[in-house]
């Protein structure tokens, strides 16, 4: 696990189910003070992240996982006073929504705080704008949250830091759901651009 500090002031048959339970725990953000150490069925079915939800969005619209349905969707889990991970992920997000061109808008991208204490509607908002790309930005009851870290199999730890603040390691990698909701794939940040346009690509035109 990868923990970086936090410098700002306020901060998926056995075999595959095996291979992306290794592809998720391996994608693992931190950023805490520590040193570095690294045929369709259901998702439950097959043992891969997804399944319902109910959450809110910046303007307090009510988002669940039957609201996004219709367009393949790629989900990331982060907060908003991430140093690095979260930032430049969505960065990332809106570099390769660019460069879709005019197949951008048949896909969502979507974030969800796994800091509610801290980051309120308006806390989502303001991080999104920093990024040139139309974001779904998420929050909700902490009990709902919790659940959907589980079913979506997020890793999320909150982490106190010496000022009697507190930072969060979590799941780093992005999340990708079809047009029915059904998950797809995972895709990293650090994944070459073109490859990564290819794959979001071809998750539109499936």
């Amino acid at each position: 696990m990868t923990r970086v500090s936090n410098a700002r002031p306020e901060p998926r048959t056995v075999a595959l189910g095996a291979l992306l339970a290794l592809g998720l725990a391996v994608g693992i953000a931190g950023c805490s003070a520590s040193p570095d150490a690294s045929n369709r069925t259901t998702a439950a079915e097959r043992g891969g992240p997804g399944g319902p939800f109910k959450l809110v969005d910046t303007k307090g619209q009510t988002v669940t996982n039957q609201t996004l349905k219709g367009k393949p969707y790629a989900i990331f889990f982060g907060f908003t006073r991430c140093p690095d991970i979260c930032p430049t992920t969505m960065a990332r997000m809106a570099v390769l929504h660019k460069k879709l061109g005019t197949q951008a808008n048949k896909m969502n991208i979507v974030f969800v705080s796994v800091d509610p204490e801290h980051d309120k509607r308006e806390d989502i908002a303001s991080f999104l704008s920093m990024f040139d790309a139309p974001v779904i930005g998420l929050t909700g009851d902490p009990a709902e949250l919790k659940r959907m870290e589980k079913t979506f199999k997020i890793y999320v730890e909150r982490v106190p830091l010496p000022n009697g603040d507190y930072t969060i390691d979590h799941t780093a990698r992005i999340l990708l759901f079809d047009r029915d909701g059904q998950f797809a794939d995972t895709m990293d940040a650090k994944e070459p651009e073109d490859q990564a346009v290819r794959r979001l690509s071809r998750l539109i035109n499936a």
